[in-house]
């Protein structure tokens, strides 16, 4: 017959797997990889808005295509997320960064993080202006269209160059739930994030 004492213990075994499981994952240091000095991924987004919206819903929610959206840039920072509001649909975010922000002279001058859904940085001395580094650089909330994105999300690392392909949408969600893309890469604050419905997601070098 089990006592309370063995049940005291099993739940007690439990928890301490789970926390010990929770630090190694929060303490385990991210891969990441080191490129070559240099510019890597010149280009600016490439963005087309859609003059008539159109859209499709998929678990519940609903997603208006706001523009077709391209990009190849540098990855700055990865955060992942399962518990809060958007991680049904947005499980990840990217900060990426193009043009001199995907130097990697540039980057290791910058302190470069994620948390709440936002993407901060700090710099003793300024390695470009400011604004530049507003500028080329954004953070995204990526949202994988099928399981082949996902499954190459999966492998996205610190500091690598990909490509992704699809569309920045606006999200409604059950119970009035919503999420807004940012269309333009020089507005700042709240808002500001860009939410990417992904087609198609290269992992370059």
């Amino acid at each position: 017959m089990i006592n309370r004492e063995m049940i005291t213990k099993v739940f007690t075994t439990i928890f301490l797997i789970a926390a010990i499981i929770f630090l190694v994952y929060e303490i385990w240091p991210e891969k990441e990889v080191v490129q070559l000095p240099g510019v890597l991924a010149p280009q600016n987004p490439v963005q087309v808005n859609m003059t008539e919206g159109s859209g499709w819903i998929k678990d519940e929610y609903f997603y208006e295509a706001l523009a077709q959206f391209k990009i190849k840039a540098k990855v700055l920072c990865r955060s992942d997320y399962n518990f809060d509001d958007a991680s049904s649909v947005c499980p990840t975010d990217l900060a990426l960064g193009w043009g001199r922000m995907s130097d990697q002279t540039v980057v290791d001058k910058i302190d470069i993080w994620q948390g709440g859904r936002w993407y901060k940085w700090k710099a003793d001395k300024l390695p470009i202006p400011k604004k530049e580094i507003e500028t080329y650089s954004a953070n995204m909330h990526i949202i994988p269209a099928d399981q082949l994105v996902q499954n190459v999300l999966d492998q996205v690392a610190l500091g690598e160059i990909i490509e992704i392909e699809g569309y920045l949408v606006d999200i409604k969600g059950p119970g009035g739930w919503r999420m807004r893309s940012s269309t333009s890469r020089t507005d700042r604050g709240d808002g500001a994030c860009e939410v990417v419905w992904v087609e198609k997601l290269t992992i370059v070098q």
